[in-house]
């Protein structure tokens, strides 16, 4: 039997990088195809109903995908995650010319965040200023709306929009604060760190419910082999932003089940509660 893998297609090397996966995986005896999806709540959805056997999910989607599975007497499992996965950080950044020095003085200000459904550029970041009492007015860049924050256009947008004096600050992942400097969207020196959010973990590899243990050890045990010295694995491994496969864990998870809450993104049942989420 075929074990069906799905990801999101939110950028054109997916195709690249999965079907030399699995092009890797058939030459190693397991068979493996994968299926692509334009948004991440089709890709739970299907992982729950057995029509896929494991997803790469989003932090976004494994809270849903917990969620659905609890509520309905099962659960999946966080099998694998990329090294660069762990105890990633979001940052509320501002103009280094900005006479806001600290959190407090965000308040009633304009603040640019990613996409409504962006883990790292919306919903962790305004969390934490909920969390400080911080009531602040937002502007939305609504782009790859589904794409669960992958598609980083919306904090690109934001950080363009603190440059062009748009917005007081914006909020991005740590990450991206680097890259954008890098590129020249945000100006080198021209910005500064006001927040900066405890650490959370990324995307993993979520097994479904219906899995058996004996297929979901050999394909573990496929993935975690992977070697970045292997030059058929490393143009794949650059292309998905890791050098090695780790292990799963969950206990990352818990600032944005605290933000999915905090925002009603999703409900305990993993039911979609956001009104102005159309993905």
């Amino acid at each position: 039997m075929t074990f069906t893998l799905g990801a999101v297609a939110y950028d054109p090397k997916v195709v690249t990088i999965w079907t030399g996966f699995r092009d890797w995986f058939l030459r190693h005896d397991f068979a493996l195809d994968y299926l692509l999806y334009s948004h991440y709540e089709r890709q739970v959805e299907d992982l729950l109903s057995g029509q896929i056997q494991a997803a790469w999910n989003s932090p976004l989607a494994w809270v849903r995908a917990r969620r659905l599975a609890e509520a309905r007497g099962a659960s999946v499992r966080a099998l694998a995650m990329r090294d660069t996965d762990r105890d990633l950080t979001s940052v509320v950044v501002v103009r280094t010319d900005s006479p806001l020095r600290s959190v407090a003085d965000l308040s009633g200000k304009l603040v640019g965040v990613g996409a409504v459904d962006s883990p790292q550029a919306r919903l962790l970041p305004l969390a934490l200023l909920s969390d400080a009492g911080v009531e602040v007015n937002v502007r939305r860049f609504d782009v790859g709306v589904g794409l669960h924050g992958d598609h980083i256009g919306g904090e690109r947008d934001a950080a363009r929009a603190l440059v062009a004096g748009q917005v007081d600050a914006a909020c991005m992942i740590d990450g991206n604060h680097l890259l954008f400097t890098r590129e020249g969207t945000l100006p080198s020196g021209g910005t500064r760190v006001i927040a900066q959010t405890r650490p959370f973990d990324h995307c993993n590899m979520t097994i479904g419910p219906a899995v058996d243990g004996e297929t979901a050890e050999r394909f573990g045990e496929l993935l975690l082999g992977m070697s970045y010295a292997d030059p058929e694995l490393r143009q794949l491994f650059d292309l998905e932003g890791l050098t090695r496969w780790c292990d799963g864990r969950t206990t990352g998870y818990a600032p944005l089940e605290a933000a999915v809450d905090t925002f009603d993104f999703y409900d305990r049942h993993g039911q979609v509660h956001a009104r102005d989420y159309r993905p």
